[in-house]
């Protein structure tokens, strides 16, 4: 088959393409299935609390992914400011994971533990209170609004069918755990769990 009558047959053109594309692709991604590194979780690392949970669905419905990376890349520039690069078996609990490449805030993927609740509270509702140079809005209504607590065992039932393992005490008790929880705290309890399995290892 002459390259010219490729070009020339648009059908053509587009089946060898998809072909090419597909196979590339099986290559890249298949292997990774069969690598412990990537389907393991680190030492250390469990599944999200309830309040966990609903505080990361919280950061999903705000967008807070579209300005701040979950992902330290191998280089000393980053590690020296965040810490540890990233490693899949941090992430295996996540659907989806929330990596990211955009940074107009700084990467989160070591945040967990490194300041107060309290500082969480005062810079969610008011980044500037604490961090005068931020142009982070501020989300005050997530000290007012109160987690529908009805919904987190079914998220978990969901979460446990993709893998996750949840056990039946854990669903059955997530309800108990978040009720009267504001979205504030379940947030500051995500950010909180944030990168600790590594961190805890250092």
């Amino acid at each position: 088959m002459s390259h010219e009558a490729v070009e020339k047959n648009i059908g053509l053109l587009g089946v060898l393409a998809f072909l090419v594309i597909t196979v590339a692709g099986l290559v890249q991604i298949v292997p990774l299935f069969f690598l412990k590194s990537t389907t393991t979780p680190v030492e250390g690392h469990k599944p999200y609390t309830a309040l966990q949970l609903e505080g990361r669905d919280v950061y999903i419905r705000e967008g807070c992914y579209t300005c701040h990376s979950q992902m330290i890349r191998p280089f000393r520039a980053e590690t020296e400011r965040y810490g540890h690069y990233s490693v899949a078996g941090e992430f295996v609990y996540d659907h989806p994971f929330q990596w990211g490449s955009k940074r107009t805030g700084p990467d989160l993927a070591r945040v967990g533990g490194r300041y107060s609740d309290d500082w969480h509270r005062a810079h969610l509702i008011n980044p500037r209170h604490v961090v005068p140079e931020s142009n982070m809005p501020g989300f005050p209504w997530l000290d007012r609004n109160v987690i529908d607590h009805e919904l987190t065992a079914t998220k978990m039932e969901r979460l446990r069918a993709v893998g996750v393992p949840y056990t039946d005490a854990e669903i059955a008790a997530a309800a108990g755990e978040v009720q009267g929880k504001t979205e504030m705290q379940a947030l500051i309890a995500y950010l909180q769990g944030m990168g600790t399995a590594i961190q805890s290892r250092r």
